[in-house]
């Protein structure tokens, strides 16, 4: 593995932050003041490829590499964290599952639209009584005919109000046999589909997260992702991509914290000179910077291993665990670094901090991640 960017990889990063900087950072203070989505950058950010990071050109997306895919949502995330989780959500856990398990004609019918842009797409696992434990979920696919008839409710579905295509992890009893594990692609206009209202959450406030319910949604059997109670296999190879997603989208908030700490300590006098100039200040600029700097390589290195081919399934854990604290913690002592202004919204310090919490909570909590590390050791 190569600790250097490649060229393209180096462009990537350049153009990616340039844009972001010039329209994803102005509206991020809208965005979290109303929680409204901007369709119009949303369709910006489409005609980039932003949509289709990973998905072949033969089916209208971007066809980077994992790495490259990871510095684009970091850099995105950077200047606007809600954004990043739509696009991260949108790539990792929506098109690129659908690339990986879908038959020619899903391909054609949805990849194409998901990775133009033209629809946004979640990733439905949460529900009410069942997270982490997927062995609990709730939500139902019954037979009939050459149909199935979904029944259940996700909820904290990323992207959810604006999406127009979403997988749905349901269970179905064969013979009334044991719970086996389908996912399927549920367009959003199908009937029997619903969405609730828009959640009104602490962070990450731009991204539409609803809950979606199904009351006898009636699904044709073309539309199950892999093979019939192929479910979990499909859903947990999707969750590790879907690991270093976040870890990429926490980076670009810890990254931030950062950049706007460094900057602050040199502007704020206290005794007649910068704050920087203090040790303590120092340290903590010291810590955040070696921190950052760990989680990339982490990520980087589960980027990698998926770019390779090779089971990361512990590499994607490891990074979204780092990068995930090392955002809550560098978000902390950049509120600290700014002291009481920190704690005001003339800064965008505090706007992190309350973005960088959730990270360490959706696409597996923190010890959930813990617990897949240890797992993956033990069997070694």
């Amino acid at each position: 593995m190569h600790l250097d960017l490649t060229m393209k990889q180096t462009v990537i990063r350049r153009t990616v932050r340039k844009y972001a900087e010039r329209r994803l950072a102005p509206a991020a203070v809208e965005m979290d003041k109303t929680g409204l989505f901007p369709q119009d950058i949303a369709r910006e950010m489409a005609a980039l490829q932003y949509f289709g990071l990973e998905i072949p050109s033969q089916y209208g997306g971007a066809g980077l590499d994992a790495v490259s895919c990871s510095i684009v949502i970091e850099e995105i995330s950077r200047a606007n964290a809600a954004m990043g989780l739509c696009v991260t959500v949108h790539n990792s856990v929506s098109a690129y599952p659908i690339f990986s398990f879908g038959t020619d004609a899903q391909l054609a019918r949805f990849l194409v639209p998901l990775a133009s842009g033209e629809k946004i797409g979640t990733f439905c696992l949460t529900e009410p009584n069942a997270g982490s434990d997927l062995s609990s979920l709730e939500t139902s696919a019954t037979r009939d005919g050459n149909d199935y008839v979904l029944n259940g409710n996700k909820i904290f579905v990323s992207n959810g109000s604006v999406s127009g295509i979403n997988l749905i992890l349901a269970y179905s009893r064969p013979d009334g046999g044991e719970k086996r594990f389908t996912v399927f692609i549920v367009e959003s206009d199908r009937e029997g589909l619903e969405k609730g209202p828009v959640e009104d959450l602490m962070g990450m406030r731009g991204n539409p997260v609803c809950p979606i319910s199904l009351h006898d949604c009636r699904v044709p059997k073309e539309n199950h992702l892999g093979g019939e109670g192929d479910g979990l296999k499909v859903a947990l190879s999707t969750l590790n991509g879907g690991r270093i997603g976040i870890a990429a989208q926490a980076l670009g908030i810890a990254q931030a914290s950062l950049d706007v700490s460094i900057k602050y300590a040199k502007e704020r006098h206290q005794f007649g000179r910068p704050i920087s100039q203090f040790g303590t200040i120092q340290n903590f600029i010291a810590d955040m910077a070696t921190r950052v700097e760990a989680s990339r390589l982490l990520i980087y290195r589960a980027s990698y291993m998926k770019d390779k081919g090779m089971n990361h399934m512990k590499e994607s854990a490891m990074a979204k665990v780092f990068a995930s604290e090392v955002a809550v913690d560098a978000t902390r002592f950049g509120v600290q670094i700014h002291g009481g202004y920190g704690y005001t919204k003339a800064y965008p310090i505090e706007r992190f901090y309350r973005d960088a919490k959730v990270c360490e909570i959706y696409e597996g909590t923190s010890e959930v991640q813990r617990m897949v590390i240890a797992r993956s050791l033990m069997m070694t």
